[in-house]
């Protein structure tokens, strides 16, 4: 047996686990709008819903602007719904007060895409990394955070003496492990980690993802990956939401969205990853989206891919088609899919 096979049982393994689970995060009919200049709605998230099982890792991917960012965000307290729910274990966020409230704020942290424009430059990094646990009053003594700071950053592979420095003087890749100690301090049950690595050399992106994966190991963390790129979400998640202009268009395990993706969507990002062979990358044929990206001000009625579609029915233009179950565990929000066409 190879290592690709036992790799696969591994992660059928996990996935079946992961049904026994209990769920972390539910999110039921989410909006998130923002009113621009006149009269004008920027539906930047539009009637989203999926699950986040407990020690998972959900992946969330699409183009710039199709509302990843904004939906985690929403889903995490950091803007207010617009409306729909946000369940967090059995809790609705938005009615969270008091003591429930912060121990929402501890439980849920955030790593940030910049690690440039994320970390306070006049703060030294012991301090930064010791701001939730002050917030959240989790050491005694000033002594306690010194020794809090170092164990964080030997955990992130930095150095104790790294503890006195500024952020000006750390790489991009050393920055976002500050960043991660940080969100790390206060011991998080559920971390969004948004776009981690777009912002970092290629050279630095897998170890930061090594390092993201090995913590999620050790300290049973369940994240939501946000990013573009597919071929790295692949490796981190055990499921995927894929999204378009403010929808989900799929919703699968990570093996089954590139080894059968559904939606046209899906198939064209699927063949825009370059494959490490010559031969078989001559012979694919990449599928290039025709049309323009629709503003999301101004969106259309029906399915909003309809104009990048090549396989667009009457149908597409009327109505917008629902997320539903095709395979076992296998979602897409299609017309293609309806039985009744």
């Amino acid at each position: 047996m190879d290592r690709g096979e036992i790799k696969d049982k591994e992660r059928t393994k996990d996935k079946e686990e992961v049904k026994d689970r209990e769920k972390i995060l539910e999110v039921k009919h989410l909006k998130k709008y923002f009113k621009q200049s006149g009269k004008s709605v920027l539906k930047a998230v539009d009637d989203v819903s999926f699950d986040v099982y407990k020690g998972e890792t959900v992946g969330i991917v699409g183009e710039s602007g199709c509302g990843k960012t904004t939906c985690a965000r929403t889903c995490i307290g950091m803007y207010p719904a617009t409306s729909g729910e946000v369940i967090y274990k059995g809790k609705d966020i938005s009615k969270l007060r008091g003591a429930e409230k912060r121990s929402f704020t501890k439980e849920v942290q955030i790593i940030f895409q910049d690690p440039y424009s994320s970390l306070d430059p006049k703060m030294r990094v012991g301090d930064i990394i010791c701001e939730g646990l002050r917030a959240h009053k989790m050491c005694k003594s000033k002594e306690e955070y010194n020794k809090r700071a170092v164990e964080l950053l030997e955990m992130v592979g930095l150095n104790p003496e790294h503890a006195n420095r500024y952020v000006h003087e750390f790489s991009g890749g050393q920055r976002q492990r500050i960043g991660i100690a940080r969100a790390l301090a206060v011991e998080p049950d559920f971390v969004v980690c948004d776009e981690p690595i777009s912002a970092l050399d290629v050279s630095i992106q897998a170890q930061i993802v090594n390092l993201l994966s090995k913590l999620k190991r050790e300290k049973e963390l369940t994240f939501m990956f946000i990013a573009h790129d597919l071929s790295m979400v692949k490796y981190v998640s055990d499921r995927i939401i894929v999204m378009y202009l403010g929808t989900i268009a799929e919703i699968t395990d990570s093996k089954s969205l590139y080894s059968d993706p559904k939606h046209p969507y899906t198939k064209a990002l699927l063949s825009a990853i370059p494959i490490p062979d010559p031969k078989v990358e001559k012979e694919r044929e990449r599928i290039k989206l025709q049309g323009e990206l629709p503003s999301p001000t101004d969106p259309p009625k029906g399915c909003r891919f309809i104009n990048r579609c090549k396989f667009a029915k009457e149908i597409c233009a009327r109505e917008m088609p629902q997320l539903r179950e095709v395979e076992k565990g296998h979602s897409v929000a299609c017309h293609l899919y309806d039985e009744q066409i």
